[in-house]
């Protein structure tokens, strides 16, 4: 059995990074958050996780990528996304063009037209505009780069120097409650199976227990998911703490995670809390969203820190200047 055990509450730091996407400096897994892991890894399962936004649920699955040495593999659904999406897509636009290239120049000797009637259904033509989906790599990463190739996408970077596909996958599925019931519902299948279909492929891709990914699903519950899809789920609550004194601890471990333990720096990390924590109570009384929550936080010590230059004294004078940029982001909150 794979074992996840990263220190609790201790900083796992994104060192050598690679990708071509945002990876953040650091995440802090909470003792909870590794047994939600852990569950999950152990029953095959995908680990759905829910939380306001900005908690950090995201940066949890490339955390747990980082400590499992895996490729990290994201999807970030929209209102646009599709069923199939996730598992595969059809570039019908540069098929449509290919065809028109084709009527307007003709076929050399022994192709298949892709305009005739016979190749609009041929999966050999059909094949090579079906590019990998993100559950597809997770799946199987050596098919979904042979078929990369074919339909001319780029292989995916890993998010650090250590990740490999060979250790497995780690794949996010971002706003899964962005889409519709139809997109959910349409991972039932690949889930349960372990195993999915494409168009042109004789075969199916597959997994196995050996090569199970970690599956890791966020929603910010702006619709209800389906009972049948939340019944194939590990599901774990991530929230911040209610309390204030706790609420402030857990902010400055993060901001230290973050931008340095620095003793010069606690009296901003301190201060930007008991910010965040008073506009909190006054959203909440208000009714107020969205909270202001960790992400907020961040990027103001980030705002501040870049524009006092490290001094930490002007730090704390530039937090309450700017405080109100990041933490009221209601139009009412703006007079609050």
């Amino acid at each position: 059995m794979i074992q996840f055990s990263p220190p609790p509450d201790q900083p796992v730091y994104f060192n050598n990074r690679t990708s071509s996407y945002y990876v953040p400096n650091a995440h802090v897994f909470e003792p909870r958050d590794i047994a939600a892991v852990q569950a999950a890894l152990s029953t095959r399962r995908p680990l759905l996780l829910r939380g306001e936004p900005g908690v950090g649920k995201s940066q949890l699955a490339m955390a747990a990528a980082i400590v499992l040495r895996r490729v990290y593999v994201q999807h970030v659904v929209n209102a646009l996304t599709e069923p199939n999406d996730i598992l595969w897509h059809e570039d019908a636009v540069r098929r449509l063009a290919d065809a028109q290239i084709f009527n307007a120049y003709g076929q050399g000797p022994g192709t298949i037209s892709p305009s005739s009637e016979i190749a609009a259904c041929d999966p050999r033509v059909r094949n090579n505009y079906i590019a990998p989906g993100a559950l597809w790599w997770a799946f199987d990463w050596e098919t979904a780069k042979d078929q990369a190739t074919k339909s001319a996408v780029a292989e995916l970077d890993p998010p650090t120097k250590e990740c490999s596909p060979q250790n497995g996958v780690v794949i996010l599925i971002d706003e899964i409650d962005k889409a519709g019931a139809e997109v959910p519902n349409s991972l039932l299948e690949a889930f349960g199976s372990r195993q999915f279909f494409v168009p042109g492929r004789d075969s199916p891709v597959k997994t196995s227990e050996e090569t199970w990914p970690l599956v890791i699903i966020t929603t910010n519950e702006e619709r209800i998911l389906p009972n049948a899809f939340l019944r194939r789920c590990v599901v774990h609550d991530i929230k911040l703490p209610d309390d204030p004194q706790k609420l402030k601890s857990y902010l400055v471990q993060r901001a230290g995670a973050h931008f340095g333990s620095v003793t010069d720096r606690n009296e901003a990390y301190e201060a930007a809390a008991e910010m965040l924590i008073e506009d909190r109570v006054l959203a909440k009384s208000k009714q107020w969203e969205p909270l202001p929550g960790l992400a907020e936080y961040l990027d103001l010590l980030r705002a501040v820190e870049d524009i006092s230059f490290g001094d930490a004294m002007e730090q704390v004078r530039k937090l309450e200047q700017l405080k109100d940029f990041f933490y009221r982001k209601h139009p009412e909150s703006k007079d609050g």
